[in-house]
């Protein structure tokens, strides 16, 4: 797989760049990782110039984060009010939250966004909350724009720092994408036990 965006890049140049990373964005065949170290390579051995590389990497990932918010906000999270009454304590919300969380998303969802586009594994996934709770396109282009832009420039001069051994890059990341997952994991389970609880004494409140 490495061999294809290899050869991919040298024959694209950053044309190919920015089609892996809008692929990698809508439907994660190889991480950004790979691409943009295997980009910033190229560019440490004179093939292509660092700043068009990080320039088409950008461009390219954020293709894909638009059409995600754009997906979503589309759908609007109002469809799925059914779905979190009926099933709220699987999605660990209702509808209330839902409400609360787009009142947090109007006063912080700049930072969520920068933030989260600098981070493995949720990177990928931000543009859904952003589009669901109707975060204004321009707030989302210019926080998601500067946050893809951060990591894409990351990955790009680490290859281009490290050359052939750009291998190094996933000793440090993978770490963290684990722990990321970890700690999603745990606070899903978290939140699962305390809606429960909760629902239950509210329950007994009622029979009260």
């Amino acid at each position: 797989m490495t061999d294809w965006v290899v050869d991919l890049i040298e024959q694209s140049g950053y044309l190919g760049i920015a089609f892996l990373m809008f692929l990698e964005t809508v439907f994660p065949p190889i991480p950004s990782e790979v691409i943009m170290s295997i980009a910033g390579i190229e560019a440490g051995q004179g093939q292509l110039a660092l700043g068009w590389v990080i320039a088409a990497g950008t461009a390219g990932a954020m293709l894909g984060n638009t059409f995600w918010y754009l997906l979503a906000r589309a759908l609007g999270i109002e469809r799925f009010k059914p779905l979190i009454d009926h099933f709220g304590h699987w999605f660990t919300m209702d509808w209330h939250e839902v409400q609360r969380a787009q009142r947090w998303f109007d006063k912080n969802g700049v930072f969520f966004v920068f933030l989260g586009r600098m981070l493995p594994t949720v990177r990928s996934l931000v543009s859904i909350p952003a589009g669901f709770l109707k975060m204004r396109l321009q707030t989302f282009l210019v926080a998601s724009t500067i946050g893809t832009a951060g990591w894409t420039a990351m990955l790009a001069y680490a290859g281009f720092k490290l050359g052939e051994e750009f291998e190094q890059i996933d000793d440090y990341l993978g770490p963290i994408s684990t722990a990321i997952i970890i700690v999603l994991a745990l606070g899903y389970v978290w939140r699962l036990i305390t809606v429960g609880i909760k629902k239950r004494d509210r329950n007994g409140q009622i029979e009260d």
